[in-house]
């Protein structure tokens, strides 16, 4: 695909070599631009030849009748260039959470965690999603246990979601005072970061952690 830049210097070359007497470009002047078919070289080399003479030979050569519409076309290409190689930004994430009581569910996160209820739906309840500040949690009602006891027993610390917090010891004497069921109390962990863990009532662990050291 031409470049626009390009093109422009094309034609600032054509028309100095137009000014220098340059026969060869005479020929070329002849051969694409209609109002000077009729003319020698050295008539050609003679007459007025302007920038816009220039580019109109330049878009001509091109395959188009005139700049303006060379132009045209390249923007139009290179956005839809650009527009192909364009990727898809990741916004935000929400965890589902699987519960086996939504009423129960949806008052723990909105009781005990200070979450709201962002919307709920189904005749029974089947779906939920609480959010606090820029975290969303969504809830789905599944039939039976969420976690057998032979997955727990196996992985007693696999976690459902992990919020990112900015102050996480704040966040955990505030779940303190509302007596919330910690899998883990808080603790810094190697790497720097500061972290609790909830139990919701079906065993779902969330972890609170900030990068504090």
């Amino acid at each position: 695909m031409p470049n626009i830049e390009n093109l422009r210097k094309q034609a600032k070359r054509y028309l100095k070599w137009h000014r220098e007497g340059y026969y060869p470009v005479a020929a070329q002047i002849r051969s694409m631009l209609p109002h000077f078919r009729d003319l020698t070289d050295s008539e050609i080399l003679r007459a007025g030849f302007k920038l816009n003479d220039a580019q109109e030979l330049v878009a001509r050569k091109h395959g188009f009748e005139t700049w303006s519409a060379l132009i045209k076309e390249i923007e139009i290409m290179t956005a839809s260039a650009e527009s192909s190689l364009r990727t898809s930004v990741i916004l935000a994430a929400e965890p589902q959470l699987f519960v086996t009581d939504m009423e129960t569910s949806c008052r723990f996160y909105v009781e005990k965690l200070g979450f709201r209820l962002a919307f709920s739906y189904g005749q029974p309840l089947f779906y939920a999603q609480v959010c606090r500040d820029g975290g969303r949690l969504n809830l789905r009602k599944v039939a039976g246990a969420v976690f057998d006891k032979d997955f727990r027993a196996g992985e007693p610390e696999a976690l459902s979601a992990t919020l990112t917090v900015d102050d996480a010891k704040l966040l955990f004497l505030e779940f303190e005072r509302t007596e919330t069921p910690f899998h883990q109390r808080l603790r810094t962990e190697p790497w720097g970061a500061r972290v609790f863990i909830v139990k919701d009532p079906d065993e779902n662990l969330i972890a609170f952690a900030d990068g504090a050291g």
